[in-house]
């Protein structure tokens, strides 16, 4: 149950935000299509011991953007810090994955005066892999699938791409939310591939950071970067339940073990 939501204003845009449970302040970060709906019931699982912070990002759903163009991961790292700040706290724990992942960890970089500690989910960081130009020639290609008016076909690719992620046969797989997939096609998902974390500014930076990914994505591209960046930066990794969709998809097992990992970065 939602206990408390609202707008926040952003510049060139404003934030459908919402806020639920008690205790320290826990941001999440939705991937895919940016819902806060996504994480309700991880929400709900979590506010039993946080005040869990949740928000449509810009652009989609209940959030709007007053500008055109590439929706970068730069300008939703702003807009997460806007929503801390929104709900009056100094600092909050962050979770992000996928998508939201890459935010957190601009997050961290960019203003980790706001960021108690961050635990980052198979972020599609996919510079930092040996195939890199072939994911970023991957997400161009669904870019300009969607633009040509296919974004079904966008969607079909997006979701092969994510196998091992417990989806269901393609053939049964309908598109919901059309005009938010379109966003994300056109808008964000090159940005979001293309984007690398700022090392040196990670290596700096006094947040806790935490790397994750399920122990369903072995063997999968989402799990790499993760593995990658923690050795890279010298941080912890630890594999949680489930796959890439875990968060979403069971939500009560996935929150257990998350709740093992946020215990150690409470403010």
């Amino acid at each position: 149950m939602i206990s408390d939501s609202g707008t926040c204003p952003v510049p060139d845009g404003q934030l459908h935000v919402e806020r639920r449970g008690s205790g320290p302040a826990l941001l999440l970060v939705a991937g895919g299509t940016g819902a806060a709906a996504a994480y309700h019931a991880l929400a709900d699982e979590l506010a039993r011991d946080y005040t869990v912070l949740g928000y449509d990002r810009r652009g989609h759903f209940g959030s709007a953007s007053r500008t055109g163009g590439p929706l970068t991961v730069t300008r939703h790292a702003d807009d997460a810090r806007a929503v801390v700040e929104h709900f009056g706290y100094g600092k909050a724990l962050v979770f992000g994955s996928s998508a939201g992942g890459q935010i957190g960890l601009e997050l961290a970089a960019r203003h980790p005066e706001v960021v108690g500690g961050l635990v980052v989910h198979e972020p599609p960081a996919v510079g930092l892999l040996p195939d890199a130009e072939d994911w970023i020639a991957f997400a161009r290609e669904q870019a300009a699938r969607s633009a040509s008016g296919d974004v079904f076909g966008a969607f079909r690719a997006f979701l092969a791409s994510i196998a091992g992620a417990g989806l269901p046969p393609l053939k049964t797989v309908r598109l919901p939310h059309e005009h938010e997939w379109q966003v994300l096609f056109d808008r964000e998902l090159v940005g979001i591939y293309r984007y690398l974390p700022d090392l040196d500014a990670l290596r700096r930076t006094p947040v806790p950071i935490v790397l994750t990914a399920g122990e369903g994505s072995r063997g999968y591209y989402h799990y790499r970067p993760a593995r990658a960046l923690a050795l890279e930066l010298g941080l912890p990794f630890v594999e949680l339940p489930g796959a890439h969709l875990a968060p979403q998809r069971d939500a009560k097992t996935f929150a257990a073990a998350l709740n093992v990992v946020l215990a150690d970065l409470v403010l």
